[in-house]
């Protein structure tokens, strides 16, 4: 296939799992030779075969693999790739790494080294939107080096209260706080937090907002001044600040809404002089107000269902501009058609607090049918391991409307399955049965009081299996009331058997 790209023939993806093969498909769809980067957890991971080439950078840890900027670059220079697409997470937002591909004459396939320095400080990022008009929930002007700064700046105002890191995302470094005496062990987790994750344990905080939705706007821009939006997605369903389900459109985002966030997450590339894929996050309350709160300057993993509905290839549009192009797109080119669902499979167990679940993949069914789509990084034999992020999957849906997906989603999810580990699809099939969440009638703590089991759940499984228990001890019956002699010999009571197997919850 002729090469559609002329700036960069070659592009290294330095990352791994789903999001790996997402983008070495899109690069291959383009013509573009590829280059895999792997540590020696995933010398058999998938992305390593979709590759055209593959080099091993290290140990499982991430700081000696994934996150080594040194040895990427290496690798890059020495398999002649002209350009490097960071994927989410990892060294996607660090302006160190993007600035190392500029000095090595090496394509960064993202925005600008002080584009994401300016937003990756959220502290900063939170001043200068403030400067340009930009709406921002209430807090502290600035890091809060101490305890007792925290607690003046709580009381004037008020609690609940967020403690959060300067340089955090992902929930790390957080903490809600809801009165004065939680504050200071609160103000020492959260700062420790911080610098293991981050290596800056500066905090600073910011009035909780409750009751509200978690919205985001994603925004495609080119190095001559060109941005557009592409629309919301609605990213409240959280555990533990960590989005599990996304949609695209939000149920509560109206035509005139969607403009006027669509032209502050403008406003708010524009003051970064932003480039290349990124998203404006916002918390929407019950009054339709809306207040900035983070931008990633990143592919993010949502962005799929934005594909969905827009019909725009974000990844061969990153790519696109990073090699010099204008956008081929205007506002008024991007609608919104039907509605898009997007759930999070994670090698993870529901039913035991959400706990990592490792070991071999035996097999993999995914599935398929109109309107399904499955980002995957797993097949038959792979081995889950505790090294990386428990996200192994994502399952993404459209429909018509949104009660059509919601149902393509139920169906999809049951046909779903990965034997070996535990994953946390059921708890997605619980919730697409959810009537709170069918009539999108949710905000960002709806997952507080979600409770993965229904209330006659437990009670029908112990009936369940004491009926199965019951008429696997009458065919044992059957068997051993015979002796070879043919005479009968005495064996326990059916039900006695059945009351142990369902006490054990067989």
């Amino acid at each position: 296939m002729q090469n559609v790209l002329t700036t960069f023939r070659k592009v290294l993806v330095a990352n791994r799992g789903e999001i790996a093969v997402r983008v070495l498909r899109a690069c291959a769809e383009l013509g573009l030779r590829t280059v895999a980067v792997y540590s020696e957890a995933d010398r058999h991971a998938l992305h390593v075969r979709y590759a055209d080439e593959a080099y091993c950078i290290g140990p499982p840890p991430a700081r000696e693999s994934y996150l080594a900027i040194e040895k990427i670059i290496q690798v890059a220079r020495a398999s002649h790739a002209e350009a490097i697409h960071p994927g989410y997470g990892f060294l996607s937002e660090n302006e160190q790494f993007a600035q190392a591909c500029l000095d090595n004459d090496i394509v960064f396939i993202g925005p600008r080294p002080e584009s994401i320095a300016a937003m990756g400080d959220k502290i900063a990022a939170r001043r200068m939107v403030r400067r340009a008009g930009v709406p921002v929930a209430p807090g502290s002007d600035g890091p809060v080096p101490t305890v007792d700064e925290a607690l003046a700046i709580a009381e004037r105002i008020g609690y609940p209260v967020l403690l959060k890191a300067a340089a955090g995302g992902g929930g790390k470094g957080m903490r809600t706080v809801r009165s004065a005496d939680e504050l200071p062990i609160a103000f020492r987790l959260a700062a420790s937090e911080a610098m293991a994750a981050f290596g800056d344990d500066r905090l600073y905080l910011e009035k909780l907002l409750e009751g509200v939705r978690h919205v985001e706007i994603q925004v495609l821009a080119d190095r001559y001044g060109n941005i557009v939006h592409l629309g919301e997605r609605e990213c409240s369903i959280q555990r533990r600040r960590q989005k599990l389900i996304e949609e695209a459109p939000s149920t509560v985002v109206d035509p005139d809404l969607r403009r006027r966030m669509g032209e502050v997450a403008i406003q708010v590339a524009q003051v970064v002089n932003y480039e290349n894929a990124g998203t404006v996050e916002f918390l929407l309350d019950r009054d339709k107000n809306f207040y900035f709160l983070e931008m990633n300057t990143r592919l993010q993993v949502e962005h799929a269902i934005t594909e969905a509905v827009t019909g725009v290839d974000l990844v061969v549009e990153q790519m696109r501009v990073a090699s010099g192009r204008r956008l081929r797109l205007r506002q008024r080119d991007i609608s919104l058609k039907g509605h898009a669902i997007e759930c999070r499979i994670c090698a993870e167990d529901p039913h035991n607090d959400f706990l990592p679940s490792v070991g071999r993949i035996n097999n993999v069914y995914e599935p398929s049918g109109p309107g399904v789509r499955v980002d995957s990084g797993v097949y038959d034999g792979f081995e889950v391991s505790l090294y990386y992020d428990p996200l192994v999957a994502k399952l993404i849906v459209w429909g018509e409307t949104r009660a059509q997906a919601i149902l393509r989603m139920r169906r999809a999810l049951s046909e779903f399955k990965l034997l070996g580990i535990r994953t946390n699809i059921p708890f997605h099939l619980r919730l697409m049965d959810s009537p709170t969440f069918i009539a999108g009638r949710f905000d960002n703590a709806f997952l507080d009081s979600f409770n993965i089991s229904s209330p006659d759940e437990t009670g029908e499984r112990a009936q369940l299996a004491a009926v199965a228990a019951a008429a696997v001890a009458y065919q044992l019956k059957q068997v051993q009331s015979r002796g070879d002699g043919g005479e009968r010999r005495e064996v326990e009571s059916a039900w006695k058997l059945a009351a142990r197997r369902a006490a054990l919850r067989i």
